[in-house]
C-alpha cells in the first residue's frame, strides 16, 4: 500500500476516494444535533422535521439504480465531479437561504448525489485496485465513518460559535476539497476484458440473482441497525438517566469506535479472509452491547456503545466487499452494488421510523432494544445463507 500511494495516478486516486467518502454523511449527520434547534426555529411538526434525516436516507435507495446509467452516460470522472457539486452547492445552500423548503429540497437532491457516488466508487475500486480491494473499501468506509463523526461531533461546536445555518452549511467546504482533488486524478481507464466475458457478466442482471438478494437483505440489516442506533441511542441512554450531554458522548463514542472497525476490519481481512468469522464476531458483541442495554444499568452504557461501535464499524465495510467478492468487473460490481444499495437504503430508512411509531405507542425501550435483537438475528441468517455453502 505504501509503495501504491507514491505511484501517480493511482496514489492519489486513493486520496481522492478518501476525501469523496468525507463528504457522503455530514450533510445527513449534522442534522440530528440541531433537529430540536431547527423544529423550534422555524416551527416546524417533529414529523416535518425528521424527513429532513429521512429523506435522504429514501433517496440513497431510490436512485442508486442510476449509477449504471450515470456511470455509462457521463463517465466516472465527471458523474462524480457533478455529484460533488451538487451536494457541496446544496450543504451551503442551507446557510444562505435557511427556509424548511430548501432544507427539504437540499435532504433529497444531496441524498440523490450519495446514491449514485457510492456504486460508482465501489466500482471505480474493483476496477483500479482488483488485489487490493479490502484495504481500498477499509479507505473508503473509515472516510465515511470520519465524516459522521466530525459531523456529529462538531455542528454543535459551530452552532454555538454561528448560529444553525452556518453550522449546517460549513460541511460544504468538505465538497470543495473533495472536487479540487477529484480534478487531477486521471480518468480511470477501462481494462480490457477477455472477448465476450464482460458482456456475457453485463447482461447477467442481479435482479434475477439470489445471492444478490441475500446481500440486499444483509445490507438492509445492517444500514437498519446503523440508523436506529444513530437515532436511538441517545434517547436510550437519557431514558436510563444519563444527562443529555452525556447521552451525546455515548453517540460521539459509538461513533469513534465505528472508525476503528471501518478500518481495522478490511486490513484483518487480508491476514484472515473469511467474511463469515467477522461478521459473526460482529454480531456477537452487537448481541451483547444490545443485551447490556436492554438489562444493565446505566453504568453498561459506555461499554454497550463501544460493543456497538464494533459491531457497525465491521458489518459496514463487509457488506460494501460483498458485490466486489461477487463480480470480477467494474459494469457487475457497480450494477451489483447499485441494486443491493436501492432496496436497502429503502428498507433500512423505514426502520427507525417503525421504531418511534412503537415507542409512541408503548413507551418503552425493551421494543426498541428487541427490535435490535431482531434485525441481529436476520443478519445471522442471511450471512449463513451467503456464505455458509461455500466453505
Amino acid at each position: 500500500m505504501g509503495v501504491l500511494l507514491k505511484k501517480s495516478p493511482l496514489g492519489l486516486m486513493v486520496v481522492a476516494i478518501f476525501f469523496i467518502s468525507l463528504n457522503l454523511r455530514p450533510a445527513i449527520s449534522s442534522i440530528g444535533p440541531l433537529l430540536e434547534t431547527i423544529r423550534s426555529d422555524l416551527d416546524l411538526t417533529n414529523s416535518e422535521v425528521s424527513l429532513l434525516t429521512s429523506v435522504p436516507v429514501f433517496c440513497m435507495g431510490l436512485f442508486a439504480p442510476f449509477a449504471v446509467w450515470f456511470g455509462r452516460r457521463f463517465g466516472v470522472k465527471a458523474s462524480i465531479t457533478l455529484l460533488l457539486l451538487v451536494i457541496g452547492l446544496f450543504t451551503l445552500l442551507r446557510g444562505l437561504v435557511p427556509t424548511y423548503p430548501v432544507l427539504f429540497a437540499s435532504s433529497f437532491f444531496i441524498g440523490l448525489a450519495i446514491a449514485i457516488i457510492s456504486p460508482l466508487v465501489s466500482a471505480m475500486i474493483k476496477q483500479n485496485f482488483p488485489s487490493l480491494t479490502p484495504a481500498l473499501i477499509g479507505v473508503y468506509s473509515f472516510g465515511m465513518g470520519l465524516g459522521a463523526a466530525l459531523s456529529a461531533g462538531l455542528t454543535s461546536v459551530l452552532y454555538a460559535a454561528a448560529g444553525w445555518p452556518s453550522a449546517l452549511a460549513s460541511w460544504g467546504l468538505l465538497a470543495i476539497a473533495g472536487i479540487l482533488l477529484w480534478l487531477r486524478v486521471e480518468q480511470p481507464v477501462k481494462k480490457p476484458s477477455a472477448v465476450g466475458t464482460e458482456k456475457v457478466r453485463i447482461q447477467a442482471s442481479p435482479w434475477k440473482n439470489k445471492r444478490a438478494w441475500f446481500m440486499l437483505i444483509f445490507f438492509a440489516f445492517q444500514s437498519a441497525l446503523f440508523f436506529s442506533l444513530i437515532t436511538w441511542l441517545a434517547p436510550i441512554a437519557i431514558d436510563k438517566g444519563m444527562s443529555v450531554l452525556s447521552a451525546g458522548a455515548v453517540l460521539t463514542l459509538m461513533s469513534a469506535v465505528q472508525l476503528l472497525g471501518n478500518l481495522s476490519i478490511p486490513l484483518l481481512l487480508e491476514k484472515f479472509p473469511s467474511r463469515f468469522l467477522w461478521i459473526i464476531v460482529s454480531l456477537a458483541l452487537g448481541a451483547v452491547g444490545i443485551l447490556m442495554l436492554l438489562f444493565g444499568g446505566v453504568g453498561f452504557v459506555w461499554a454497550a456503545a463501544v460493543c456497538l461501535g464494533l459491531t457497525l464499524g465491521s458489518l459496514f465495510p463487509i457488506a460494501l466487499l460483498m458485490p466486489l467478492d461477487e463480480n470480477q468487473t467494474a459494469e457487475g460490481v457497480n450494477s451489483w452494488t447499485a441494486m443491493i444499495q436501492s432496496g436497502g437504503y429503502i428498507i433500512s430508512g423505514t426502520m427507525p421510523f417503525v421504531i418511534g411509531i412503537l415507542y409512541d405507542r408503548y413507551e418503552t425501550h425493551t421494543i426498541t432494544l428487541s427490535m435490535l435483537l431482531g434485525f441481529s438475528a436476520i443478519l445471522l441468517i442471511f450471512a449463513c445463507l451467503l456464505y455458509i455453502k461455500r466453505r
